[in-house]
Order: C-alpha cells, then sequence, then structure tokens
C-alpha cells in the first residue's frame, strides 16, 4: 500500500532473517500508534509483550506464545455489530498487532495506516489516498530511522521511533 514504504523495504532485503530485529522493530512502532483502538486487553498485552521481548525481558519461548495469541485474537475478533462499523479500526488494530509480532512488519504498516485513515473519517476516508499520506510518511521516516540506529549499533531500548501524534 505504501509504494515509498515498500521500495524502501526492497533494498533493505527487510524480509531477510537477518533482518528479524528491525522487522519486529518496526511492526512494534506502526503498530502502538494504533493500540488505542485495540478493544481487547489481551491484544494490548500481546503487544507489551513484544516490546519486552525487543527489550530482552522475556524470552523466545515465551514470544513465540505471544505470536500464537495474537494471531488467535485477530483471527477471532468478532468486528463491530453497529451499523456505522466502527469496528473496523478495532479488528485491523488488532491484526496490526498479530503482523507485528508475528515479524510481518510491512502489513502491520498497511493495517496500521488503514487504522488511522479509518479513524479520521470513516469509510470515505479510507477511500480517499491522500488521507493515508501522512501515515506513510510517518512509516517511511521511521523505518529510515531505525536502520540508522541499527547502523550505529544502538537499535535496542527506549530510543525507538517516536510514536507522535497520529494525524
Amino acid at each position: 500500500m505504501n509504494e515509498d514504504l515498500d521500495r524502501f523495504a526492497k533494498e533493505l532485503d527487510l524480509d531477510s532473517p537477518a533482518n528479524e530485529h528491525l522487522r519486529l522493530e518496526f511492526g512494534y512502532a506502526c503498530a502502538s500508534r494504533v493500540q488505542q483502538f485495540l478493544e481487547e486487553l489481551p491484544a494490548a498485552e500481546c503487544l507489551s509483550g513484544l516490546g519486552q521481548y525487543l527489550d530482552g525481558a522475556i524470552d523466545r519461548d515465551h514470544f513465540d506464545q505471544l505470536v500464537a495469541q495474537a494471531t488467535r485474537l485477530a483471527n477471532q475478533h468478532q468486528g463491530s455489530k453497529s451499523i456505522d462499523g466502527c469496528g473496523h479500526a478495532a479488528v485491523s488494530a488488532t491484526y496490526a498487532v498479530a503482523s507485528a509480532l508475528a515479524g510481518k512488519a510491512l502489513q502491520a504498516a498497511d493495517y496500521a495506516a488503514y487504522v488511522l485513515a479509518y479513524g479520521q473519517g470513516g469509510y470515505g476516508a479510507v477511500a480517499d489516498r491522500e488521507s493515508f499520506d501522512p501515515e506513510f510518511s510517518w512509516q517511511t521516516t521511521c523505518l529510515t530511522a531505525l536502520v540508522h540506529r541499527q547502523a550505529s549499533g544502538r537499535l535496542r531500548g527506549p530510543t525507538r521511533c517516536s510514536k507522535g501524534t497520529p494525524r
């Protein structure tokens, strides 16, 4: 969806095993920007667990359990029965978390962008390609910053991308 980000990710070979930590950091940054749309506490706890894993506070086995839990939560999300469709943002936010934990950073970014565009104006905003531009710009800037931090050996710790204020 974000063509600049997709191009940059290909240049980086973001999907390579060597870039797993970078993918997790970027996915975490994107999903964190939409955490306020999560309706289920367990999904928020999974996102928190990703941050803990990145900080070295939990081991891989525990993290792998969180990945499975986040996937289940996303696949079982009921959405909204309301006619205004407000649950779409919650479902996509949950999928952003699940994608981030699974190391699918670009999918997490896509879901997060959808959530933020939808949150701005519902179906009309999602249909307007320009409503995604601010988030797309932030995503590309964030990944660039993470790459520079990684190159300087400072990727771990509290110097992750600033969450900023989504639009």
